[in-house]
C-alpha cells in the first residue's frame, strides 16, 4: 500500500513497484516498535524521576562567584552535563580552568556584585556569548561573624550589597530578558541561617532573609511569562566559604561572647569537617533545574533538612499557643 511505501521509505527498507504482503507487515512492525522505543527514551529523557536526562535542550547558565565552592562545582556540573556556562568572578583567572577544560562551552567573565552600574551590560554580553541566558544563579556570597551592635555600618552595606543588592539588581536587568524569551529560571542561593539564624549571624542571616522575600514575590510575578525561582537552602557544606569569604567584626564586647563569639568559634572549628559535599550538592540543583515543577525552596544536607523541620514544629507551637492573643485582635465586622 501507499502507507507501507511511505514507511518503508522514512525506515531506508528499498522500496521495489509495489510491496508484498509480508514486506508490508514487517515495515509496519519495525514502525510501531521504532515508535514504541522513541517513546521510552523521550519519557526517561524528561521525567524528573530520571535525574537530570541527557536529551533535554541544552541550557545557558548563568553563574556568579564561580571562583570556588558551589558555584564552581555548579558550573561544572552544567558543563559536564552539556551545557553553556557563563562563569563570573572577580578575578577571571581563577576561571582558566574551566576555560581550558571547555573551550567551546564555557565562557568566563569578571565580575563584582557590588558593582551594581556594569549588571546591565555584563548580562547583555551573557546573552551575547550563547545568544540567550535561560538560568541565572546568584551564587556569589559573603558572610559576617559578629553580634549586631559589634557590626560597622560599612560591614552591613557591604554584607548586604553582596548577598541582597547585588542579586536583586541582576535579577531586575534579567527579567527583560526573560520576558521576551517566555521563561527562564532564576536560582537564588540562600542559607540555614534564612531558616532561622543564629546569634552571630545576625547580619548575614538578614540579607539572606531579604533574598527569599524577594524570591517568593518573583515568583509570583513571573509566573505569568513562565519563570521558574528556586531558593537554595544549604547546611554545613565542605566549601571555603569559613576561609575565603567570611568577614568578622572587629573587637569583642563581653556580653557577646557566650552568643555571638561562641558561634564564630564553632564555625571556625567546624571548617574542612562538614557533613556536605558540594559536588552532590551542584547535582541537586542540576535536577531542581530540570524538574518539571522546580521547588521554591531546596533544603540541602541532613542538618538543614531537620533544621527545617524542627523550625516549622517551633513555629507551630508558638502559633497555637498565642492564637487566641491573635484572633482577639481582630474588631468588629462594619
Amino acid at each position: 500500500s501507499g502507507a507501507s511505501a511511505s514507511l518503508a521509505l522514512r525506515l531506508g527498507v528499498p522500496v521495489k513497484a509495489a510491496l508484498t504482503e509480508s514486506e508490508a507487515a514487517f515495515c509496519e512492525a519495525l514502525a510501531t516498535s521504532v515508535f514504541f522505543i522513541e517513546k521510552d527514551k523521550f519519557r526517561r529523557a524528561f521525567s524528573p524521576r530520571m535525574g537530570v536526562g541527557r536529551a533535554m535542550a541544552q541550557k545557558v547558565w548563568f553563574i556568579t562567584g564561580c571562583s570556588s565552592g558551589f558555584g564552581r562545582e555548579l558550573a561544572l556540573a552544567a558543563l559536564n552535563h552539556g551545557d553553556n556556562v557563563v562563569a563570573t568572578a572577580r578575578n577571571p583567572e581563577d576561571l582558566s580552568g574551566l576555560v581550558a577544560q571547555f573551550p567551546e562551552t564555557c565562557h568566563a567573565m569578571a565580575f563584582d556584585v557590588t558593582d551594581f552600574s556594569n549588571s546591565a551590560s555584563l548580562f547583555q554580553k551573557a546573552v551575547g556569548a550563547f545568544g540567550r541566558v535561560d538560568v541565572l544563579v546568584n551564587n556569589a556570597g559573603y558572610g559576617l561573624i559578629g553580634s549586631i551592635e559589634e557590626s560597622s555600618q560599612e560591614q552591613i552595606e557591604r554584607n548586604f550589597a553582596v548577598n541582597f543588592f547585588g542579586p536583586l539588581e541582576l535579577i531586575r536587568v534579567a527579567l527583560p530578558h526573560f520576558r521576551a524569551q517566555k521563561g527562564g529560571h532564576v536560582v537564588n542561593m540562600s542559607a540555614a541561617a534564612a531558616i532561622s539564624n543564629y546569634a552571630g549571624f545576625g547580619i548575614y542571616g538578614a540579607a539572606k532573609s531579604a533574598l527569599e522575600s524577594l524570591s517568593e514575590a518573583l515568583a509570583l510575578e513571573g509566573r505569568s511569562f513562565g519563570l521558574n525561582v528556586t531558593l537554595v537552602q544549604p547546611g554545613p557544606f565542605r566549601t571555603d566559604f569559613i576561609a575565603r569569604s567570611l568577614d568578622k567584626v572587629e573587637g569583642e564586647i563581653s556580653e557577646y561572647v557566650g552568643t555571638a563569639g561562641k558561634f564564630g568559634k564553632l564555625i571556625e572549628s567546624i571548617d574542612g569537617r562538614q557533613p556536605g559535599d558540594p559536588a552532590r550538592a551542584a547535582q541537586s540543583i542540576l535536577q531542581a533545574v530540570a524538574a518539571e515543577r522546580p521547588p521554591l525552596r531546596l533544603v540541602l544536607g541532613k542538618y538543614a533538612i531537620e533544621k527545617s523541620r524542627r523550625d516549622r514544629d517551633k513555629r507551630e507551637a508558638e502559633l497555637a499557643e498565642w492564637e487566641h492573643a491573635g484572633i482577639s485582635a481582630d474588631g468588629p465586622y462594619l
